[in-house]
């Protein structure tokens, strides 16, 4: 394995074994598609360093790499990791992503990048998900963008799953960032119907949100 691709190692927390075990309960538990919130708000920016937080298996920042971003991915699964790094082999593109192991709670990617992309940072128990999300912001280089993207409610086949779990709205999550003021702007904050296949095969939405802020200095 590559330089590139060697992961921080840290000692084994109750969420890395609850993600190392979500993960080998198959060969592949996500889509491998990026997700579409990312390339529709990537699309008019400038390629240069990028942060994928939560990376997962990889989808997303091997696409951010094939369109010529440097990527930075990090996860707490060594399980979800050692995929990434073999679909960015796959991809040819292992030059342009570095994986890093990382409990978010406990330490963070060090530098500064021009585009940090938070989506879908959901967990399970005691998550810091808005200290994490400041951390994220503050590794945003100036003129550089953060985007953060969340689920908003149940899927259309179950809408009342998860009612016991409030998802924050995008200006709920601007509120938690706690930019200074007059140095970021707003770019996006919006909830969108995001379209999917339900578990009958049938065509499906589920809300989610998006918010996208700019770093001015």
């Amino acid at each position: 394995m590559s330089d590139h691709h060697r992961h921080q190692q840290q000692e084994p927390a109750a969420g890395e074994e609850f993600w190392d075990a979500r993960y080998s309960e198959s060969d592949r538990i996500w889509s491998g598609k990026p997700n579409e919130v990312l390339v529709r708000e990537a699309a008019d920016l400038t390629p240069g360093r990028a942060l994928d937080i939560g990376c997962g298996e990889g989808a997303d920042a091997v696409w951010l790499a094939r369109q010529g971003w440097h990527v930075t991915g990090t996860d707490i699964s060594g399980v979800a990791l050692e995929r990434a790094a073999r679909h960015a082999e796959e991809a040819q593109l292992a030059d342009r992503v570095e994986l890093q192991r990382h409990d978010l709670a406990q330490s963070f990617p060090a530098g500064e990048f021009d585009l940090v992309s938070a989506c879908f940072l959901h967990s399970y128990g005691d998550f810091p998900r808005e200290r994490i999300l400041r951390t994220a912001a503050a590794a945003v280089a100036p003129g550089g963008v953060l985007l953060v993207a969340g689920h908003a409610g149940g899927p259309s086949w179950d809408p009342d799953k998860h009612a016991d779990i409030h998802f924050p709205t995008p200006d709920e999550v601007l509120a938690q960032l706690e930019l200074p003021e007059g140095g970021w702007e707003v770019l996006l904050a919006e909830t969108y119907d995001q379209t999917m296949t339900g578990p009958d095969g049938r065509p499906a939405t589920r809300p989610d949100n998006a918010l996208k802020v700019r770093r001015l200095r």
